[in-house]
């Protein structure tokens, strides 16, 4: 099993913690993780896009000149795609970009996004993140005791004192472990998670 050091929010050692070998030291699939995030991204797009196509174009409902012996080329619209404020050639719309992948490759790269970070050395386990009110200055100290200019901090439920801590911070973003993704576990450098979030995660994911 994998160890990883446990600290207190001061930033000090306070023990060891063991990790699950089946979710925190796998072999990593970067295929998976690669398709998971593709898919996320996929998702978060709006899709709202849209042009104009020459049917949509307002005006163009008269022939700009006859046919034959004006000695230019032939036109029916001037809201042909050719012409200055005519209308687009297979013009983007609106549309659904996400889909979804088997439930088995979302749970191998989250299982390969942790594992990258324990082999990265870059996952911070703390014994406990509570606190009576929002406190910026409390969570700005742990991150530059722990040199993590950017964070991902996972907490075992939402905290309404821990994310009003963290949401000033530059670089730092707050995830209860229920929303966790692969996305952001790979997009920030440092990943902190207190003991009681790790249990959840491998109570799903064991």
């Amino acid at each position: 099993m994998p160890k990883s050091a446990l600290y207190n929010i001061k930033g000090e050692q306070v023990g060891e913690i063991e990790l699950a070998d089946n979710v925190f030291a796998v072999e990593v699939n970067k295929e998976a993780v690669h398709q998971v995030v593709k898919m996320q991204l996929a998702n978060k797009r709006q899709g709202s896009q849209s042009t104009l196509t020459r049917g949509e174009v307002s005006g163009g409902g008269i022939k700009p000149w006859r046919q034959k012996g004006t000695g230019r080329a032939r036109q029916g619209s001037i809201r042909s795609p050719q012409w200055i404020h005519g209308g687009v050639v297979f013009a983007p719309k609106p549309r659904d970009y996400s889909y979804t992948l088997p439930k088995k490759i979302k749970r191998l790269a989250m299982k390969s996004a942790l594992s990258s970070k324990v082999n990265d050395k870059e996952i911070i386990v703390l014994d406990q993140l509570s606190l009576d009110e929002p406190k910026t200055k409390v969570v700005s100290d742990m991150l530059k005791s722990f040199d993590a200019k950017g964070a991902l901090i996972v907490v075992p439920v939402k905290d309404d004192a821990v994310y009003k801590s963290v949401r000033n911070i530059e670089g730092a973003a707050v995830l209860p472990v229920n929303n966790l993704n692969v996305y952001d576990i790979l997009k920030y450098d440092k990943f902190i998670i207190t003991k009681e979030a790790v249990s959840k995660v491998e109570e799903v994911l064991a």
